[in-house]
């Protein structure tokens, strides 16, 4: 199981700003949930919160109010049962790929022959066998990305969080893991929860597109697309994908009203 919520979850920071200190408001009473093996997009313009809500999530934040529960258990810092994939692979750099993987599960307890066949069949998975002796530097920025992915992936956590995990690469690269993300899901069916600014992107892969704006749920719209998702072209000339599309679009621009 791996469902996840975010129930009235709100964040603070305080600031010094030329002596005075200020409060800014990241979050306010954020709520939404991820049904088990569901992928939900977390889309919204930028500074409405979304990352945040994700470390948080992740356990790598605290929330100023409300609380982040998995399978109904509240989080309480970062732990197996969620693994996360940033938008840069953050990858060691004088480790191997097999290494990088196999550093998680090291400190999840797992020695020996296991580890190894662990790490290499998550390479394997996300199509890297063939370059697990290389080093981040020796690999291009989707080959490290998938690095990254094979290692969240490696300590089989309930759920996958990812912060806009394509964005920073070239076009081509981005549609080639977007469908490899569609593959590894319909393979493992593991929870996603994912930010995006990529409104194709959101559509394309999503099973439901929480948009936000101002710290809150503006919408929660439903992707009317069927899985499995393999032939990602015929899926983009759909009415349904330009008519969800534009409903995000709407959304992220503020023609629709925050839920309070």
């Amino acid at each position: 199981m791996g469902e996840v919520s975010l129930i009235d979850v709100s964040k603070r920071f305080t600031l010094r700003v030329e002596g005075k200190v200020q409060t800014v408001r990241a979050l306010e009473r954020l709520n939404f949930s991820v049904a088990d093996g569901a992928v939900v997009a977390l889309i919204g313009p930028s500074g409405c919160g979304k990352t945040t809500a994700l470390r948080i999530a992740m356990g790598l934040d605290n929330a100023s109010g409300g609380r982040v529960t998995v399978d109904g258990v509240e989080v309480r810092g970062c732990g197996h049962d969620r693994g996360m994939v940033f938008q840069h692979a953050e990858l060691l750099p004088w480790l191997t790929a097999m290494q990088n993987v196999m550093f998680g599960l090291e400190m999840k307890g797992l020695r020996g022959s296991a580890l190894r066949d662990t790490a290499m069949h998550y390479l394997t998975l996300v199509g890297l066998a063939e370059s697990s002796s290389r080093r981040p530097h020796q690999l291009s920025g989707g080959m490290q990305q998938r690095v990254g992915i094979a290692r969240a992936l490696a300590i089989d956590p309930k759920v996958l969080l990812m912060d806009e995990p394509f964005g920073a690469l070239d076009a081509q690269t981005r549609e080639d893991l977007q469908g490899e993300l569609l593959e590894l899901h319909r393979r493992t069916r593991k929870t996603i929860l994912f930010v995006t600014h990529d409104l194709d992107e959101a559509v394309l892969l999503a099973d439901r597109v929480v948009v936000m704006r101002e710290g809150r749920v503006s919408e929660v719209i439903e992707v009317p697309i069927p899985r499995p998702r393999e032939d990602i072209a015929a899926i983009r000339g759909l009415p349904e994908f330009a008519d969800t599309r534009y409903r995000i679009w709407r959304g992220v621009h503020g023609n629709t009203p925050v839920l309070h």
